[in-house]
């Protein structure tokens, strides 16, 4: 625990360091750590490639191999992502409301940084990086707990942007990451209150879990992702086959893609074919309950391309399953209402979305869906602090207090009331 105290005491006083710190200066810094993440590309790659040989021998799954993988490409998207938070609005020091009362004292409410963020997550080492420049863009320190997966990779990437802080004269004790992977820590790190002002677990339902049961210290709750798509009754046959395409193939292993598809029985024989046609170009096994096989078996014996050896009939667990594969449940329904109530029982709240041509169908599912993000005849892979223009994210919160959804800058912030006077008494 001594260790981690250390930790404690050392992101703290960074957090002290920069409150004092520009706009300028802090875009400067994240300037200076972009570069560096680039110009130390090859050496993240080689520590990427110990992990990724890990997770072969570990027979780590596809969809968790390419959520881990870096290479140049990648690498400068995580600059990028730098780059982008560094041309964002500061948020710190915003003025949220002022007014002043009868008896003369002047009040604003004003955004601050929270101090310092705790981050466990898995096998994502581009969430250091993220998680590092939305941290120190709205004047956070951030302690990063990352999984035993990703330990070289993750140790690499910090290592590049400390150094980038400490060259250019800014404290390198706005990020620290905690090399430890034993699961004592991890509950330690939990517990670090007085050091730790917020704790944000990134990845599994079984690790979010662990955080919010264990965790004495605040927690934001990030959601896995079993994301829905419902085909309403005259959806557009080709806007389907691409979403779905889109939402379930594009990656398989991240938060946002779909892993649910339900139906309304009017387009069992018609949508339902073509878009489960175009899922097996990719070879996306596809767990369908009685109806939806039925529908699927005859679409089958009339149609020799569509491939019955990836259609299986449905078990009821599966309609609550994140698979992070190339595979999807369906589920018949009759009504627009009948999919709201399947989707607000299985799913996790993060993101779904309706596919019709009705937009009063489409109105009522947006309110009644109880999820962070609703769309209406789009893919669920928007659901990203990029995509909703807040540049990288700290995550996807699926929680009703602090934030909801995709969390940039202003979600890392909380507010102050500042009052002025002029020698008032109560």
């Amino acid at each position: 625990m001594e260790q981690l105290t250390e930790l404690g005491m050392r992101a703290r006083r960074a957090a002290f360091s920069l409150n004092s710190l520009t706009t300028e200066e802090k875009n400067r810094a994240l300037m200076a750590s972009a570069d560096a993440l680039e110009a130390h590309a090859q050496e993240i790659i080689r520590a990427n490639r110990t992990d990724i040989e890990n997770g072969r021998a570990k027979n780590m799954s596809e969809g968790l191999l390419d959520r881990l993988l870096l290479n140049e490409e990648r690498i400068h998207g995580m600059a990028e992502a730098v780059r982008g938070v560094a041309s964002l609005p500061d948020p710190v020091g915003d003025v949220l409301e002022e007014w002043t009362r009868p008896n003369g004292l002047r009040l604003r409410k004003v955004r601050v940084p929270i101090g310092v963020v705790g981050i466990i997550y898995e096998a994502r080492p581009n969430v250091t990086s993220d998680a590092f420049s939305i941290a120190f863009k709205s004047g956070n320190a951030v302690i990063l707990k990352g999984g035993s997966d990703a330990i070289y990779s993750n140790g690499a990437v910090a290592d590049v942007i400390r150094g980038a802080l400490s060259e250019n004269g800014f404290p390198e004790d706005a990020l620290l990451l905690i090399r430890s992977t034993d699961h004592e820590t991890t509950t330690r790190f939990m517990q670090m209150n007085g050091y730790v002002d917020v704790l944000i677990p990134r990845g599994s339902a079984r690790l979010i879990q662990a955080v919010v049961r264990n965790s004495t210290v605040p927690v934001i709750e990030t959601g896995a992702g079993n994301c829905h798509i419902y085909l309403d009754e005259g959806c557009d046959a080709e806007m389907a086959k691409a979403i779905i395409f889109n939402a379930k193939t594009q990656r398989i292993g991240v938060c946002n893609a779909a892993e649910s598809l339900v139906v309304h029985r009017s387009v069992l024989d018609t949508v339902l074919p073509a878009a489960v046609k175009k899922l097996q170009e990719k070879n996306v096994i596809v767990y369908a309950d009685e109806e939806a096989y039925g529908a699927l078996t005859k679409a089958a014996a009339a149609d020799p391309a569509l491939k019955l050896s990836l259609i299986e009939r449905a078990a009821e667990e599966d309609f609550g399953t994140e698979y992070l594969d190339y595979k999807m449940s369906v589920k018949t329904v009759g009504s627009v209402e009948e999919a709201i109530g399947h989707i607000n029982r299985y799913s996790t709240k993060h993101s779904e979305t309706i596919l019709t041509p009705d937009e009063a169908h489409a109105r009522l599912f947006q309110n009644a869906v109880d999820s962070a993000c609703v769309y209406w005849n789009a893919s669920t892979r928007f659901t990203d602090g990029g995509e909703f223009g807040f540049g990288a994210e700290i995550g996807i919160s699926t929680a009703k207090l602090h934030a909801r959804g995709p969390m940039g800058l202003r979600e890392l912030t909380t507010t102050k009331y500042q009052i002025d006077g002029t020698g008032q008494v109560r």
